[in-house]
């Protein structure tokens, strides 16, 4: 499915229509994406850095030099970013872009109009000032001047603590600005903790299993579980799943995977549940993606196996589901969600 990147492509317009200076060389692209505006870029070498698998995967498929985390005290003369819809996470990444901007380099940023454009222009004027702007494809494509030491330091400093990891829920867990439902226990997966019954047992896997909350409570109610293996895409959000899960690791066996489930999955589960994602990198609805998660789920399960998959009430996914198992029942519904249980799944 092509899904068009409107701000990556209003960034790569930036670059070539020659209004930023110093468009050449080495650069870093923090966040990068992969599209087909990204394979025309010309004269720059570029470095990316994604914590989000497929994006990441794609990025290495094309043949960019793609790492999960950059060296934190690398350098480029042109720093390229794509920031994110939250706020925290925005200002956190702005002010990573100024410390691995090389004396006189540039950082340039692109956000789309009705994600926050406007806002996150003003929050790089007032810590580097302006160097520039442009806009295209309802996107604002904004650059800092020649960066020689005279950006807002103490501002930069403060920006970069506001989406490190912080206890949340009363210190139960700990989550960060950024990954989905940060701060608060998603609805749907509530719905779904409350109808799973506590008689499930053996090995299970939680398909986008976000920071972890699912997977606690599947433990806490399903003393039968007795290994459970973490699927997440994006790595922000595994490495707090990793260390929220820590205190069930003396009963049972954890594993962590940094992982796209639509590629499908490595072994066999008596147990999958997942509240899969609808969206990727934020950009419109993508029912297909809990399509492939229901199939994925379907291949992955032993016989007898149990998938339970909470969903946006609205998301066709039956058709999905009753092509896959012979046993598809609705289990709970409320708060415009809608929680499904399947059972008997065919090859």
């Amino acid at each position: 499915m092509a899904i068009s990147d409107l701000p990556l492509e209003a960034l790569v317009h930036a670059l070539h229509s020659g209004a930023i200076p110093g468009v050449a060389g080495d650069a870093l692209f923090l966040r990068a994406r992969p599209g087909v505006a990204l394979r025309t870029v010309q004269g720059l070498k570029l470095r990316c850095e994604q914590s989000f698998r497929p994006a990441f995967d794609a990025l290495h498929r094309e043949g960019y030099d793609v790492e999960l985390q950059r060296d934190a005290g690398a350098q480029s003369p042109l720093v390229l970013g794509l920031p994110p819809r939250q706020k925290e996470e925005t200002r956190a990444l702005l002010a990573r872009m100024v410390a691995s901007c090389a004396p006189g380099g540039r950082i340039v940023a692109s956000v789309a109009n009705d994600e926050g454009a406007r806002s996150v222009e003003k929050d790089l004027a007032q810590l580097t000032g302006l160097g520039g702007s442009i806009t295209k494809h309802h996107c604002r494509v904004f650059w800092s001047p020649a960066l020689t030491g005279q950006h807002n330091v103490e501002l930069a400093t403060q920006w970069t603590q506001l989406d490190r990891a912080r206890p949340i829920l009363g210190g139960k867990f700990k989550s960060r600005p950024g990954v989905f439902a940060w701060d608060r226990v998603d609805a749907a997966s509530q719905l779904l903790v409350e109808a799973l019954p506590t008689t499930l047992r053996g090995s299970a896997a939680d398909l986008g299993a976000g920071w972890g909350f699912l997977s606690d409570a599947l433990l806490q109610r399903c003393a039968g579980i007795t290994a459970l293996d973490l699927f997440e895409a994006e790595s922000r959000a595994l490495e707090l799943a990793r260390e929220n899960m820590a205190p069930h690791a003396a009963r049972v066996a954890l594993d962590f995977h940094w992982h796209d489930v639509v590629g499908g999955l490595p072994k066999k589960f008596d147990v999958i549940v997942s509240n899969p994602p609808f969206h990727a990198l934020g950009r419109g609805d993508r029912p297909d993606i809990g399509r492939r998660f229901i199939e994925t789920a379907a291949s992955a399960l032993n016989r007898n196996g149990q998938l339970w998959l909470v969903a946006n009430k609205h998301l066709p996914y039956e058709a999905a589901l009753t092509s896959r198992f012979a046993d598809v029942r609705a289990v709970a519904e409320g708060g415009g969600f809608k929680v499904i249980a399947a059972t008997g799944a065919r090859a």
